[in-house]
């Protein structure tokens, strides 16, 4: 057996590093986090997607106490968009999360990845789109992670291309 690795290409930043277009974008996965639905895990979370008409669509996390039942704020945003937008390309989408707070300590809170599922419904968008999504994730304070594409989240990814 040979051991082998898959290394990931991302930058890491601060709020203040990036332009003003992403800094919007961050502003408004924060506000429509506030409007989540999280009694459950009280873990608040919200994004915004750039579309490349210029729209910003946002969504956020709504639980259910069937849990299987809730949907991802990604996903809120993306099937949203599709359905209102069926044509038009996604360029990026900022995610923030983390519990509902104002705690200084959350300032050390790590960046909040999408799921799994994002991931895969994510990746599902860009091969169809066939251009990359940029994606960022960060914590409250805007400090986070930018992959290039959906496929540096999900390397090994299960596509149309196996059906």
């Amino acid at each position: 057996m040979k051991e082998l690795s898959q290394p990931i290409k991302y930058q890491s930043f601060d709020i203040q590093s990036l332009p003003e277009s992403e800094k919007l974008l961050f502003e408004k996965a924060k506000i429509t986090r506030e409007k989540a639905y999280a009694p459950y895990s009280k873990f608040y979370v919200g994004c915004a997607i750039q579309l490349d008409n210029g729209e910003i669509i946002m969504g956020n996390n709504q639980e259910n106490a069937a849990y299987p039942s809730g949907t991802c704020a990604e996903r809120t945003a993306v099937f949203y968009a599709n359905s209102r937008y069926p044509s038009i390309r996604i360029e990026s989408i900022w995610i923030v999360g983390g519990p509902m707070s104002s705690d200084e300590h959350l300032q050390d809170f790590p960046p909040v990845p999408p799921c799994g599922a994002c991931r895969q419904v994510l990746l599902e968008y860009e091969q169809l789109q066939e251009k990359p999504i940029q994606v960022f994730f960060s914590n409250l304070y805007g400090n986070g992670i930018l992959v290039s594409s959906v496929q540096d989240l999900l390397p090994f990814s299960f596509g149309a291309s196996y059906l």
